[in-house]
């Protein structure tokens, strides 16, 4: 048989070396076609004599990626349509399958061989858990892991049986349920690998552990007397494991994520039966997790529409991919230095401006002070880190934007100072290039005014901090042009983030929906509530963190500028409101958040506690003798936020539901079980939702009233995926 994504050859020694090598692709992934292939090739190795053993190893930068969640999400939509019972079977006969192949692989009674060559994640690592004897490349890029659980499913071929069984369920346990990656010498460390060796020698010792086969063609589970490390779910020290598990695992997740809760039970159930039982009930968790809203919204949000943005999903017809080579980042405070940081990191040539010499010198050491970080914790070489930080120019000179693609202007929140920053930027840049703005809150069009050439201006709203953060929010204003658009996507791109596009309004999407969450922390807070109640339901409700704490992070006095500028903006249209009280008076009170180490919390070398001052917003400076209860503080953060970005969507701001959904979990953390804000509200049904709305208003009023496109969509029985059709690459 001719084999589309394998090499198969045989040396004179009988040892067949299969080469993983899918063509057209950058990535081996473990698809429907690849999975046929194994199977063909297993039968092979099995039946043929003159075959002693195999080596598996790949023609690529990168072992195998994993699972092809494209696929996966595409069998999904199969089965819309079928009963429960039937959808169960189907999803049960894919889901084993894998399992079914690589126990075929680990019991074909001939020794086999993982040569690990690069980065070996989710299937791909469960492929090379199945081989009986592993060599890994000390490559910096070589890493194994099981991220499975953060997209919202769990390691479906195996790797919640054979990992535990090879290094015990403690050592395991945050590999699968914290998506850990770990390095070659981390692998040899705990007896995952069993050598490392450089690239090029990789496939000669596998082939020399073949001849060797010291294990003689079996696992470890499938020898005699073979017992678990650590122990067992009954062994004392194993039940002291699991004993221990459970209540962690609810005190970090909160019982949100069904992944994780059933990759646990899958261990403990699975480590008490044989191995092909094992693997029966892991495919039964597998199945039963996919039936679940949360894993098929999450792989929905977090991996095959985050993917589709990355690849230009949103690239206006007839503009094509380009590259940028050359940047401009004015302004060198913490926010351009972070973007001066990343571009450098993608190889970027960097001019980074600042008002001083000595402020744009500040500028490039925070590079520099980033790259040294990557040197100690071996992340990259010395001269890796001088070369990247030599790509950047920190200068006051102007002139040298003469030959620059794109500039990032980062200067603070003011519209003047911004105009200004524009007219002077434009004297020197070439008449193509583009000038993206990253304000946070500004509409795009009122600084566009300023410039000559507004078809070439666009927003690029940069997250703190930038190092961190994936999500760039793109925004149009009303002259912003095609090119400017597609020249944008092409920088996010090269730096490695998530971009979405969205229409010009105050505050975008990212800051309006997040501002509704650290509302109605502040709306709580005046209404007596306690603050440690308020900041501990959010993280129950799913947020990373408080809406309280959230503030202090992007800091009480920017959130003051940002007021009193929309305050001027606005004039007599603006709406005084609780929070705006609550803002100004810590403002006045100079407690600007963890900057200043004083905020709605108190910063010290210890950590962070609840300023204990809090309840002087209550009233009567008191706190209310009954408190509101989880469920309904729950539902007012959520709906709060939800309802917004249903307003976005209706005013247009915001397009595709991809980019609403995606959007909320990398901006601000939205509940990423929910698969984001329009999921969130798709998962509850319309109907149900702006029922909940409508008695959440009657009683808190108009941050819960909900725009008239979702009363339609109730009426209709819609959804935003299903409304609202996602739009395709150009």
């Amino acid at each position: 048989m001719t084999y589309t994504h394998f090499k198969f050859d045989v040396d004179g020694d009988g040892i067949a070396l299969i080469t993983f090598d899918s063509p057209n692709v950058s990535m081996n992934v473990l698809s429907n076609a690849v999975m046929g292939e194994i199977d063909d090739i297993v039968g092979k190795i099995a039946g043929d004599a003159a075959i002693k053993g195999a080596v598996i190893t790949s023609g690529k930068k990168a072992f195998c990626a994993g699972a092809d969640l494209s696929e996966l999400g595409g069998g999904m939509a199969e089965l819309e349509g079928l009963s429960e019972d039937e959808a169960k079977a189907k999803l049960f006969e894919t889901a084993y399958r894998l399992n079914q192949t690589l126990r075929n692989l680990e019991t074909c009674g001939k020794p086999i061989a993982a040569a690990i060559n690069g980065l070996a994640l989710g299937g791909g690592f469960e492929v090379t858990l199945a081989c009986h004897y592993r060599v890994m490349a000390n490559d910096t890029g070589a890493k194994l892991g099981l991220p499975e659980s953060l997209v919202g499913v769990l390691p479906g071929g195996g790797g919640t049986q054979r990992l535990p069984r090879l290094i015990g369920v403690m050592n395991a346990a945050p590999i699968m349920l914290q998506g850990k990656q770990f390095d070659a010498d981390s692998a040899k460390q705990q007896g995952v690998v069993h050598e490392i060796a450089p690239a090029s020698e990789i496939v000669a010792k596998a082939k020399e552990m073949v001849k060797a086969d010291p294990m003689g063609g079996k696992q470890p589970w499938d020898q005699d007397k073979f017992k678990i490390p650590g122990g067992g779910p009954y062994h004392p020290a194993g039940m002291q494991v699991f004993a221990g598990a459970s209540p962690m695992l609810l005190k970090e997740t909160y019982g949100n994520y069904p992944a994780q809760r059933y990759i646990l039970s899958c261990v403990y159930e699975g480590l008490q039966v044989p191995m092909d039982a094992a693997l029966r009930i892991e495919s039964r968790y597998f199945t039963k997790l996919l039936m679940r809203p949360e894993s098929r919204n999450m792989i929905r949000s977090l991996f095959l529409s985050k993917q589709a943005l990355e690849k230009g999903a949103r690239r206006p017809a007839g503009q094509s991919k380009g590259e940028v080579k050359k940047i401009a980042v004015i302004g060198a405070g913490f926010m351009g230095a972070g973007v001066a940081t990343v571009s450098a990191q993608a190889g970027i040539e960097v001019i980074l401006i600042d008002a001083d010499q000595e402020g744009a010198d500040r500028g490039k050491q925070h590079v520099a002070d980033h790259f040294a970080k990557g040197v100690k914790r071996g992340k990259v070489t010395e001269a890796a880190a001088k070369e990247k930080t030599d790509l950047v120019t920190a200068t006051t000179d102007y002139s040298l934007l003469k030959d620059v693609d794109l500039v990032v202007e980062a200067v603070f929140e003011n519209s003047e100072l911004k105009h200004k920053i524009t007219k002077m930027a434009e004297e020197h840049l070439p008449k193509d290039a583009i000038f993206g703005s990253n304000t946070s809150t500004i509409p795009i069009t009122s600084l566009a005014a300023a410039s000559s050439r507004p078809e070439n201006f666009i927003g690029v709203h940069f997250f703190s901090p930038v190092e961190k953060m994936n999500l760039v929010e793109l925004i149009v204003g009303e002259k912003t042009g095609d090119k400017a658009i597609s020249v944008a996507l092409d920088f996010v791109a090269k730096i490695k983030k998530t971009p979405i596009v969205v229409a010009d309004t105050r505050g975008f999407y990212a800051n309006r929906c997040v501002m509704r969450y650290i509302e109605q922390g502040m709306y709580l807070l005046t209404e007596g509530v306690k603050p440690a109640l308020i900041e501990n339901t959010a993280k129950m409700a799913g947020m990373p963190v408080g809406p309280l704490s959230l503030q202090d992070e992007v800091a009480i006095d920017l959130g003051y500028k940002v007021l009193q500028q929309t305050k001027k903006d606005l004039g007599d249209q603006f709406e005084d409101t609780p929070n705006a009280e609550v803002i100004e008076k810590m403002y006045e009170l100079g407690r600007y958040g963890r900057k200043n180490k004083k905020g709605f919390y108190v910063y010290g070398d210890e950590g962070k506690r609840l300023w204990d001052e809090l309840d002087q917003f209550a009233p009567n400076g008191k706190l209310a003798e009954d408190q509101p209860s989880v469920d309904l503080i729950k539902d007012r953060i959520l709906y709060a936020q939800a309802i917004e970005a249903a307003r976005t969507m209706e005013e247009k701001i915001v397009a595709d539901p991809r980019e609403a959904d995606v959007g909320s979990i990398l901006a601000w953390g939205f509940a990423p079980y929910t698969g984001g804000v329009l999921s969130y509200i798709d998962t509850i049904g319309a109907a149900d939702f702006v029922k909940r709305a409508d008695e959440l208003k009657a009683s808190y009023g108009k941050p819960f009233e909900v725009p008239q496109l979702l009363r339609d969509m109730a009426a209709k029985n819609e959804t935003f995926y299903g409304r609202f059709k996602p739009a395709k690459a150009a």
